[in-house]
C-alpha cells in the first residue's frame, strides 16, 4: 500500500528564472471556449503547443498550434512541456487547475514566476453554486485516482461533503459504502457534466440508490445523515477495540489514547509504527489529520495483512505498510517524524536504529508490558531522558450476579524528544 510514484522531470535547481511566463496554464468547463476570458483566450492561442486531456482539446477547438494529449502515466509528458521553456506553452486543465489539478503538479517543476494562470469555477464552487451551500463549511474532497475509503473519516451526521469522482460508479459506490456504514439515510445529489450543455442532476438516497448511465465527469454532494447505528469516527483517539480486526495483538484503546497523546502529532507529520501488530496506532495517528502519514512495520504476513483491512475500514486507505522485522526493515524507509515501538521493544537494537532516524525534535514512544522489556526502557530514559509512566487500566466485569474490577496488564511507557 501507498507505494510512491517516481519523481517526475523538473528543471534543473541550478536553472535561473527567466521571470517572464512562458507556461499557460487555462482551466476550461464544458462550455469550451465560450466560458475563457479574454485573458485566457489570448494566452491559449499565442501557445505554440497546447497540452491537455482528449476532452480539454476537443473542447479549445479549433486549435492551430501542436498538440499534445495526455499519455498514462500523465509525468511522462512532463519533459515534453519543460522542454518549451521559453517557448508559449499551454496546459488545458478543468476548472482550477490548483484546486485537485494539474497546476499542483507543473508548479513543482517549474518556477511560479513562469506560471500564468487562468482558473475557471471548480467543480466544487459550481456544486455549492446549483445547491446553495456554503463552500467554507463544505469538506471539498476528491477520489478520483484515489481510494473511496478517504470519504470515510468525514462521514459526520449533518456534514456536506463535495466528491469528485473517479468515473460513472464512483456515486453508487459510494451509496453503498454509506449504507453500509449506517449512514442510508444520506441525501446524494450526482452532478454531471456541470456548466455545459450536457449538465444533468439527479438526487436519492444512499439507501435508494439506484442511478445508472451517470456521465464520467461527475461531482457527488452529501448531506450527512447518520442514525444511532451509524459508525462515526471520532475526533478524539482512542477508537473503540472492536473496530479494529485483531489476533489479540492489539494497543488497547485507553492506552492507545494516552500513546497518541504521547506522540503529540502535529499536520503533515511521518510516523514509524515500529511491529504495528493491528495497525491501531498508525491508524489513529493518521485520523488526527488528514496530512498525516504513517509507515506500518510489521514482521507477520497475516498481521500485515490485517493492518491493510483495518486501514481501510477506518478510512485511511494511504496508509503504507511495510512487511519485515526491525531494525533490518527500517533502512530503506523515509525517515520519521515520530516513532512507535509496540512490538519488539525488548531488543535495544530496535530502539537504537529509531532513535537514530529521528530528526532533531522527533519524539519516540515505546510501550512494555513484560518483564523482559521494561529494563531497555529504564536504561533508554537513561541514556535519552524524556518521561516514564506505569498505565494501569481497571476494567468492570460481571462477578456472578454482580461487577468487579478487572485490571488489564499494566504498561510501561518511555516518551522522548530527541535533542
Amino acid at each position: 500500500m501507498g507505494a510512491l510514484s517516481p519523481e517526475p522531470a523538473r528543471l534543473s535547481s541550478g536553472s535561473a528564472s527567466s521571470g517572464t511566463p512562458w507556461l499557460a496554464i487555462v482551466g476550461i468547463g464544458e462550455d469550451g471556449r465560450a466560458g475563457l476570458s479574454p485573458a485566457a483566450a489570448r494566452a491559449l492561442d499565442a501557445a505554440r503547443l497546447v497540452v491537455g486531456g482528449r476532452r480539454h482539446l476537443a473542447l479549445a477547438a479549433p486549435l492551430a498550434a501542436e498538440t499534445l494529449a495526455w499519455p498514462s502515466p500523465i509525468h511522462e509528458a512532463y519533459p515534453a512541456i519543460l522542454a518549451r521553456r521559453g517557448q508559449p506553452t499551454c496546459v488545458l486543465a478543468t476548472g482550477d487547475p490548483f484546486h485537485y489539478g494539474i497546476g499542483v503538479e507543473l508548479a513543482r517543476l517549474v518556477p511560479a514566476a513562469e506560471i500564468a494562470c487562468y482558473p475557471q469555477a471548480s467543480a466544487f464552487s459550481l456544486a455549492a453554486a446549483r445547491l446553495g451551500w456554503p463552500l467554507a463549511d463544505c469538506a471539498c474532497l476528491t477520489v478520483h485516482g484515489r481510494a473511496l475509503e478517504r470519504v470515510i473519516p468525514h462521514l459526520q451526521p449533518g456534514a456536506r461533503l463535495l466528491v469528485l469522482s473517479w468515473d460513472g460508479t464512483t456515486p453508487g459506490r459510494l451509496a453503498g459504502l454509506l449504507a453500509e456504514r449506517g449512514f442510508a439515510e444520506s441525501r446524494l445529489t450526482v452532478l454531471e457534466a456541470m456548466g455545459g450543455p450536457r449538465e444533468r442532476r439527479r438526487e436519492a438516497t444512499a439507501a435508494g440508490f439506484a442511478e445508472t448511465e451517470i456521465d464520467p465527469l461527475n461531482t457527488v454532494a452529501v448531506a450527512v445523515a447518520g442514525g444511532p447505528e451509524a459508525r462515526v469516527i471520532p475526533l478524539a483517539p482512542g477508537l473503540d477495540d472492536a473496530w479494529f480486526e485483531s489476533d489479540g495483538q492489539l494497543t488497547k484503546e485507553e492506552v492507545r489514547a494516552v500513546t497518541l497523546a504521547a506522540l503529540r502529532p502535529r499536520a503533515g507529520q511521518r510516523l514509524w509504527d515500529v511491529g504495528a501488530g493491528s495497525g491501531s496506532v498508525s491508524i489513529e495517528w493518521c485520523l488526527r489529520h488528514p496530512a498525516n502519514r504513517a509507515v506500518a512495520i510489521e514482521a507477520k504476513d497475516a498481521r500485515a495483512d490485517r493492518i491493510g483491512r483495518n486501514a481501510r475500514a477506518l478510512g485511511v486507505p494511504d496508509l503504507t505498510v511495510v512487511r519485515g522485522r526491525a531494525p533490518e526493515a527500517l533502512g530503506d524507509l523515509p525517515a520519521p517524524d515520530a516513532a512507535f515501538i509496540g512490538g519488539g521493544v525488548s531488543d535495544p537494537a530496535v530502539i537504537a536504529a529509531v532513535w537514530a532516524a529521528l530528526p532533531p525534535g522527533g519524539r519516540l514512544v515505546a510501550n512494555a508490558v513484560t518483564l523482559e522489556s521494561e529494563p531497555v526502557l529504564i536504561e533508554a530514559h537513561r541514556r535519552h531522558g524524556g518521561t516514564l509512566r506505569r498505565i494501569a487500566i481497571a476494567r468492570a466485569e460481571p462477578v456472578g450476579s454482580m461487577h468487579g474490577w478487572r485490571p488489564a496488564m499494566p504498561v510501561t511507557q518511555w516518551a522522548a524528544a530527541k535533542w
